[in-house]
């Protein structure tokens, strides 16, 4: 695994574990303009796998896989970091501190409505990593250097029509809640 795919691998544990510790400091502890700080650190981490990222393909790296997939990490880590820190919040509180309502598992069409932001989401995070993408092909006007940016490009733009044929199937299939026995 080269440079880059360790960094990757890096920032998603950093963003875990800073997010761990924000909802420790918040909950146990008490402080919660502390666990904001902790919170703030997130974009911090995708700023800097941006900068190896960059700083990589300066010095003259050809790009791989693990390229492209860093600005899919940073597109994904923008689009959907408010709603996974508030995914965590919600269980951090209901399966570690054994406070608030349990995190209850949607149907019908509030799973529907809950995709369709989710696919709104993925659509922000292509939009943002794809630019990346782009800016990068553009920057290095040499297209065998930047040619498996070109690769993830279409394969992330295949996974996303992918993701809107299923959460449009939702609609026309909604999700339906487990069935109860009648006694």
């Amino acid at each position: 695994m080269n440079f880059i795919a360790w960094m990757i691998v890096a920032c998603e544990i950093a963003f875990w574990i800073v997010i761990i510790l924000g909802l420790t400091i918040r909950y146990v502890f008490k402080k919660n303009k502390l666990s904001i700080i902790f919170f703030a650190l997130t974009p911090l981490i995708d700023l800097l796998l941006l900068a190896l990222t960059s700083y990589d393909m300066y010095r003259g790296a050809t790009a791989t896989i693990a390229h492209g997939i860093a600005a899919i990490y940073i597109g994904v880590s923008v689009a959907y970091g408010k709603s996974m820190i508030n995914w965590a919040d919600s269980r951090f509180r209901y399966y570690i501190l054994r406070k608030g309502e349990k995190p209850q598992r949607l149907k019908g069409s509030e799973f529907s409505l809950n995709e369709r932001k989710n696919l709104l989401r993925h659509y922000a995070a292509f939009l943002i990593g794809g630019s990346m993408l782009g800016l990068i092909v553009f920057l290095i006007q040499d297209s065998a250097r930047t040619e498996s940016l070109f690769a993830v490009l279409k394969t992330w733009g295949f996974i996303l029509v992918i993701d809107t044929a299923i959460t449009a199937s939702y609609f026309i299939w909604p999700k339906k809640g487990k069935a109860t026995k009648v006694v």
